[in-house]
């Protein structure tokens, strides 16, 4: 059920990318997940100094920055991983084992599956805030690819499929995890998030960005307990 304050509202906000993409408007995956991926390695080369503290713990520090992709945040998340990076993106990337741990994720379907490191997938997220960021769905385009010696893994959200009545239809514009291997110690990983998630509906924005911020600290305990018991 919708929460009282978060009904569907009107999207005016314009995007540098189609927010209407179609699937069938993707004749070619590869390319537009490339421009994903050149999309989130600009973001990894924005000057420190254009970034604020959003929340800090001693092991994960998130700041934030106004998106050019809608009238929200751009978040950055960034910790230490006791784990090589293969193991930490086999933990991130789509499927059954991502759904074990990540408490915020309720369900999880493939929808099409263009390569091996590419795919479309429908997920839904639980309540937040005491519900008043009410349960949201997405249908997101996912690539995979190196970088320098570690991995990206890059998103963005598609309008596209039949939408569930009892979800509210969230948004990420372009948003992944860059993860490589410390310099002194490879069997340690330095993970760096971007994410800038349109949660739609009627909400104040000061709810949108309490829910972003707890959700990236939630994310690496969550992704450090199930790697610890991997």
């Amino acid at each position: 059920m919708l929460s009282g304050s978060d009904l569907s509202g009107p999207h005016t906000n314009s995007s540098l990318f189609l927010r209407e993409e179609k699937m069938e408007a993707l004749p070619d995956a590869t390319a537009f997940a490339t421009k994903v991926q050149n999309t989130l390695i600009q973001y990894h080369s924005i000057d420190d100094d254009k970034w604020r503290v959003a929340k800090k713990t001693k092991d994960v520090t998130i700041w934030r920055k106004p998106s050019e992709e809608f009238n929200g945040y751009l978040f950055k998340a960034q910790g230490v991983i006791d784990d090589n990076v293969n193991s930490v993106i086999d933990h991130i990337l789509p499927g059954p084992c991502r759904l074990d741990w990540d408490s915020l994720m309720t369900s999880m379907d493939i929808l099409k599956q263009f390569e091996e490191n590419c795919c479309v997938l429908r997920y839904t997220t639980a309540g937040q805030l005491w519900n008043i960021v009410s349960p949201r769905e997405f249908v997101d385009l996912s690539y995979t690819v190196a970088y320098e010696e570690g991995l990206l893994s890059c998103g963005v959200s598609l309008d596209w499929g039949e939408k569930k009545p009892e979800f509210v239809r969230g948004y990420n514009h372009p948003c992944g995890w860059f993860c490589v291997p410390l310099k002194d110690n490879a069997k340690q990983s330095l993970l760096t998030g971007y994410i800038q998630t349109d949660l739609r509906g009627m909400l104040p924005q000061s709810a949108v960005d309490t829910a972003m911020a707890s959700t990236l600290i939630n994310f690496f305990g969550d992704l450090r307990k199930a790697l610890q018991k991997a």
